[in-house]
């Protein structure tokens, strides 16, 4: 049906449209899915804290912004990638480019404690809980 110069150019012009209806990025609108996010995390808890970590290698630790509000945490930045001018690319699956995620957070979380930290490509943001939610130990006398 398509020769492969041909097949290209379909899809190039396939590839346009989408960009027309939904923007350039998929979450150009505000809506993305779980797969395929940038950065990808990893969220945990223990009684004591949330960790979240964002896997973002190449993003430069001075373009985040990392805030908390009503219990949602808000971590944006931008990783850039030095691209030779000129040239075409048939395939390009490393994200460059801004970047938000926000995730809803216990409500026993202590906005005042709260420590980030950016080493090796991974972004850790620690979380801790209030303590007056934390179990307490009552002793019978």
């Amino acid at each position: 049906m398509f020769g492969t110069t041909g097949l290209f150019d379909e899809l190039q012009r396939i590839q346009q449209e989408m960009e027309a209806v939904f923007g350039s990025t998929p979450w150009a609108n505000g809506i993305r899915s779980s797969a395929g996010s940038f950065p990808p995390v990893n969220v945990g808890s223990t009684a004591e804290e949330v960790d979240v970590y964002f896997f973002a290698p190449g993003v430069d630790p001075s373009s985040l912004d990392i805030s908390i509000q009503n219990n949602v945490l808000n971590v944006a930045g931008e990783r850039r990638i030095i691209r030779e001018e000129g040239a075409s690319y048939y395939r390009k699956e490393r994200f460059d480019g801004e970047f938000r995620r926000t995730f809803s957070l216990p409500d026993d979380i202590d906005p005042e404690r709260v420590d980030a930290s950016y080493r090796d490509g991974v972004l850790h943001v620690r979380l801790q809980r209030k303590e007056s939610s934390k179990p307490k130990q009552i002793k019978v006398s």
